[in-house]
Order: C-alpha cells, then structure tokens, then sequence
C-alpha cells in the first residue's frame, strides 16, 4: 500500500436493498416507489463519503467469500478504499434492508451476522503491526459503528489498540444505542448519535439536542454531537457548545444520512475547521446528501 489510510473505518459494510415512495407512509402501506442495491453499512456509507472529501478510508469489516462479497470490495477499491485489510468470512455478505417514505424510514431490517461472528477477527491488523499495536497504537481518526457486538465493542472501550485514536462512534440505530454506554467513562470518544438514540443511552425523554448534550456530558461522556433529523444539531463538551439548524431540503431519500453526517464532521475537523464550523459542514452535507436522488451521485 502507497499511504497510510487518513480514517480507519471499522463495522459494517454491506448491501443496502432500499425501498424509497415519494410520499407519506405508515405500517401496512403498499405503494409504487424506486427500489436500489447500494453499497452501505455504517463503516461503509462514512468511507464512501470520506471519498467524496478526497480522503483515503480503510475498512475494517468482515465480507463473505461470496461472489456479492467480491463485488461489494470490489465497488470500494474502485471508490477509493482500502480493502487489503477486511476479513473474508465464510458466511454470507451481510445485508441491510429498509422502506422509507418522505417521512423519513418506515422499517428497516440489518443482517450483520457475519461481522457479529467474525469477532476481534477485523482488529487483527491494529495488532499485529500493519495499521498498528498494543505497542505502537493507530494514532489517526477511527469511525466506529455499533453493529459490532456488546462484547466487542466494550473491548474497544478499554483496548490499548485505541488508546491514542482520535474514535468517533455511532450506534448504527436506535435500537444499538445502549451499546455505547462503555464509551461514557472508559475513553475520550467523540458520540455520534440522533436525539432519540441519545435519550435511549441516558434514559432521559429530552426534547432538544441542546438538553441531550448535556445530560450525557453529565453521565461522563467526553464529547457528543447530537441531530435531530431537520432540527438543530448540536456539538458538545466540556470545552465547548454549539447548535447549528439544517437547512429546509426536501427528502428523496433518508438511509444513510447520519453516515454522512458523520462524515462530513470528520472531514472537516481533518481539514482543520474549529468546532462550530465542522458542524455547520456536517449539516450542509447532510442536508445535500438526503435531497439528492441516487441517480443523482451516480
């Protein structure tokens, strides 16, 4: 490999089967729409972006040894990846599937049985000198995602691996928010999550971004950066607070946004920006990303 990877972008990496209809939609609802088969997965969707920003991702994940495992690595080589470091599973690649509507998502159901099996398998090269070791720790910028198992990711928590990353983490979905709770006492990680996963780790029914910030940093966290779909969004620790309101876009299209957001704050504060203008970046693109069609990145 030429250059050391920029991010280290460890979790899922998969393939997003997504039903979008232009319209309002509820349980039960049976609707024309567009249906597409992306690249996605947490890990996945804030390496594509970090792409888009020129920079240079490696992933950590597991992909089957199947012929849609090829082709998923194959498509991120292409994007700009670096894939030498993902481990081939022998079970299927894993999947993702959802439906949405122009009011955000409906249902949505994640296959990540492939990495959940796989285990600290995917941390190998942070251990045996390629990207780093117990030793010699990976210094740079981590996105972690929450599809990794309870287990593993309290590992992370405390592991001399990360002891000196720069470790961004995201639930992946409201329903992994409670994953996280290890990252609130035991590092320096920077909490990326939606008002409703925040609520969910702090057991707390905050009605702004504003409020969740600080019921977290109160419980320990070291820094949070919370949204809230078209409401402000908000950065916060114990050095700084900042909200920044999205703009009004309309919605083509939802799966994927918070990756992006994510992405775009990495971004920036890589490039150098302040706080206050990684966040302003990371709603803009966010807001960019869901009023875009696919068609329209292809």
């Amino acid at each position: 490999m030429a250059h050391s990877p920029d991010v280290l972008c460890i979790g899922a990496v998969l393939w997003d089967t997504v039903g979008h209809a232009p319209i309002k939609m509820k349980s039960g609802y049976d609707v024309p729409g567009l249906i597409r088969r992306v690249p996605g997965g947490v890990a996945m969707n804030i390496a594509m972006t970090l792409c888009r920003f020129e920079l240079l991702p490696a992933l950590l994940s597991a992909v089957g040894t199947d012929a849609e495992g090829d082709e998923l690595l194959g498509r991120a080589a292409a994007m700009g990846m670096v894939t030498e470091h993902v481990y081939r599973s022998d079970r299927p690649t894993d999947r993702y599937m959802a439906i949405e509507g122009s009011n955000g998502l409906i249902a949505a159901i994640a296959d990540a049985h492939s990495l959940e099996d796989a285990g600290d398998a995917i941390l190998t090269p942070l251990a045996d000198g390629r990207l780093g070791s117990a030793e010699q720790p990976w210094r740079g910028m981590v996105a972690l995602d929450g599809n990794l198992t309870d287990e593993m990711l309290n590992e992370i928590a405390h592991s001399p691996l990360f002891a000196r990353a720069d470790l961004r983490v995201a639930p992946a979905s409201p329903g992994k928010a409670k994953r996280l709770l290890p990252f609130l006492s035991a590092s320096d990680a920077t909490l990326h999550v939606n008002l409703i996963e925040a609520n969910l780790i702090s057991d707390h029914p905050s009605q702004t971004t504003q409020q969740a910030a600080s019921i977290l940093l109160g419980m320990g966290a070291h820094r949070v950066v919370i949204t809230d779909g078209a409401n402000p969004a908000t950065d916060a620790s114990a050095r700084h607070s900042f909200t920044v309101a999205p703009p009004p876009v309309p919605v083509r299209r939802v799966t994927g946004a918070g990756d992006t957001f994510m992405a775009g704050h990495m971004a920036a504060e890589i490039a150098g920006a302040d706080p206050e203008t990684a966040l302003a970046a990371a709603v803009d693109a966010a807001a960019r990303y869901i009023s875009q069609s696919e068609t329209d990145t292809e």
